[in-house]
């Protein structure tokens, strides 16, 4: 495992690496619902840096911690956060493990992965089980915030440099998944691939509509029948599927 996460003053406003997420970095409402958040990681540093950030932001309560997946399981079950940031690595039942017995056991919990560089091989797994985000733990304070924001608003998190490698990864593996995204694209309406292109960048369906002029039910219609048809399970698939489409470029995920 790398070190603590990087700690710092949490200001409002993208930066030049920004992951690929909606609502970034915002001040919560007067009144707003606290988003509640899971934190597993075996380093306690980790955890406590972590958790630091995240407070610091009003809107958002560390409402358990675990130290393994196992626990972490067990405590999502009986906190059902909107959120569970989980470190890919683990003693015992690691992140992998835990997120996908959280898909069965607390689907209303979006998982985000916290990974370091180096982790290239459990990318994909994390991937195909159908996470919400993926996150490097050597973030800007501020990705963290807005990437858990994102999550709980029902988007997506996706580090630029983690998008890179996973497709990379991807790639190199000759992934089924994204092999041939130009023609499950293409049987797409017009439309539903603008839906795609705004999905991909990590907007949420309330900010999509506003862009498209069209009510929320409408913008989550059209979602609901892009991940179907592209054969995703969410929005960080589809948005890869939409990288590999030429939908995005890399200048959308940086």
């Amino acid at each position: 495992m790398t070190g603590p996460v990087v700690t710092g003053p949490v200001v409002n406003g993208p930066t030049a690496n920004e992951p690929v997420v909606n609502g970034r970095g915002r001040a919560p409402r007067s009144g707003e619902v606290s988003v509640r958040v899971l934190l597993a990681d075996d380093e306690a540093i980790v955890r406590a840096g972590v958790r630091a950030i995240l407070t610091s932001d009003e809107g958002i309560e560390v409402v358990a911690e675990a130290a393994d997946g196992r626990a972490a399981v067990e405590l999502a079950r009986r906190h059902r956060p909107e959120v569970a940031l989980l470190d890919i690595r683990m003693p015992g039942m690691d992140g992998l493990a835990a997120a996908d017995e959280l898909r069965s056991a607390v689907p209303e919990t979006s998982v985000v992965m916290l990974t370091t560089f180096g982790e290239d091989a459990y990318l994909e797994r994390a991937w195909e089980l159908g996470v919400a985000g993926f996150l490097l733990k050597a973030s800007d304070p501020r990705e963290l915030i807005a990437g858990v924001r994102a999550v709980a608003a029902g988007g997506a998190a996706l580090s630029p440099r983690i998008a890179r490698r996973l497709m990379t990864r991807l790639r190199e593996a000759g992934s089924t998944r994204v092999r041939g995204a130009g023609e499950r694209v293409g049987r797409l309406t017009e439309r539903e691939r603008e839906v795609l292109a705004m999905l991909g960048t990590g907007l949420s369906n309330a900010e999509i509509g506003r862009r498209l002029h069209l009510v929320e039910g409408t913008v989550k219609t059209h979602v609901s029948a892009i991940l179907a048809q592209l054969g995703v399970r969410n929005r960080v698939q589809a948005a890869i599927v939409a990288y590999e489409a030429g939908l995005l470029t890399g200048a959308d995920l940086a």
